[in-house]
């Protein structure tokens, strides 16, 4: 089955939607909103790296609000414990049996703060549930929420009693972005609501929690041409042989690209992916899984500069999609 053309449509209509109820407590950022949305209906987890006060705690509250679901936010911090954030089995004395009581990461969106404070234990324990959906406890099976989407941050500033997050783990999120700091309008635009607590805004819900699981596996059924393919594989191979880099994009990370491309072009109301749409995501899908080279580094280059010039460098297909 594939995407038709009405479909494309509705799901961009619906997306618009989300965009603009969220756009409402983050003034200003539709780019990284919609770069959200897209990891959410891709069926992705996203890593978001910024300064303290830029508004990631009410982006994930939003967007939990927007469809619907759950949201549920935990500070790492060095004494956090795997438990702390999957559950803990407790004793019944009344019933003589254990009683498994699920942690917070039993909901549909979870904001996981500062997540590189914590131990590496610990942040394993929740890239464990990241990848498999499902958290198990004494031999019993508990499957996450659907849709579950966690949004993990970290601050690039203060790295003092942080643990990094090794390379494998950064290849479990489906894209990493930034907020930043807002524009002057948007800035002016905050401070004359200064009065209102963020907590206070409610973003009226657009779809349920169940729409959105059918979103994404629409999604899905976007057409991708075979020259697509050879695009992003050609794109691939290229962070492999750069000499800035170590390491290149992995196959995870060829697959990732493939599945936010078709939501981008759902989104943007097309029922097929063009070049556009893996460019576009090309620096947020695959710049957080590059290993550059130590020299480089030094020399002050990047990720995202060596995914730009690659995407200079890799011609794309110049042929329409044969749909």
């Amino acid at each position: 089955m594939m995407m038709t053309p009405e479909q494309a449509t509705q799901f961009a209509d619906v997306f618009e939607r989300l965009v603009r109820g969220v756009d409402q407590v983050l003034l200003g950022k539709q780019h990284v909103i919609r770069l959200s949305f897209t990891a959410l209906l891709s069926e992705g987890h996203l890593l978001l790296e910024d300064v303290p006060g830029t508004g990631k705690t009410s982006l994930a509250r939003a967007m939990a609000q927007s469809v619907r679901g759950i949201g549920n936010r935990v500070q790492f911090t060095p004494d956090l414990l795997p438990g702390d954030i999957t559950g803990v089995s407790i004793y019944d004395q009344s019933t003589g049996a254990f009683e498994f009581h699920r942690g917070p990461v039993f909901a549909n969106i979870v904001l996981a703060d500062e997540i590189n404070r914590a131990s590496p234990k610990t942040q394993a324990a929740l890239l464990e549930v990241m990848e498999e959906g499902q958290v198990t406890a004494d031999g019993v099976t508990h499957p996450v929420a659907a849709p579950f989407m966690v949004i993990a941050t970290q601050n690039p500033i203060e790295q003092a009693g942080t643990y990094r997050l090794p390379e494998a783990q950064l290849d479990r999120f489906i894209m990493k972005a930034s907020i930043g700091y807002p524009d002057h309008s948007s800035t002016i635009r905050i401070l004359e609501g200064a009065d209102q607590r963020a907590h206070d805004v409610v973003v009226p819900a657009v779809i349920s929690a169940e729409s959105v699981v059918e979103l994404a596996a629409l999604a899905r059924t976007v057409f991708v041409d075979a020259a697509i393919n050879d695009y992003v594989s050609r794109l691939i191979e290229a962070t492999r042989v750069a000499r800035e880099t170590r390491l290149g994009a992995s196959v995870r990370g060829a697959l990732a690209l493939v599945r936010t491309a078709k939501t981008l072009a759902a989104a943007n109301g097309r029922h097929y992916v063009i070049p556009d749409d893996v460019k576009a995501l090309a620096e947020p899908v695959l710049a957080h899984r590059l290993v550059l080279d130590a020299e480089a580094e030094f020399d002050g280059v990047t990720a995202s500069s060596v995914i730009a010039q690659i995407l200079l460098e890799t011609p794309p297909p110049n042929e329409r999609p044969q749909v």
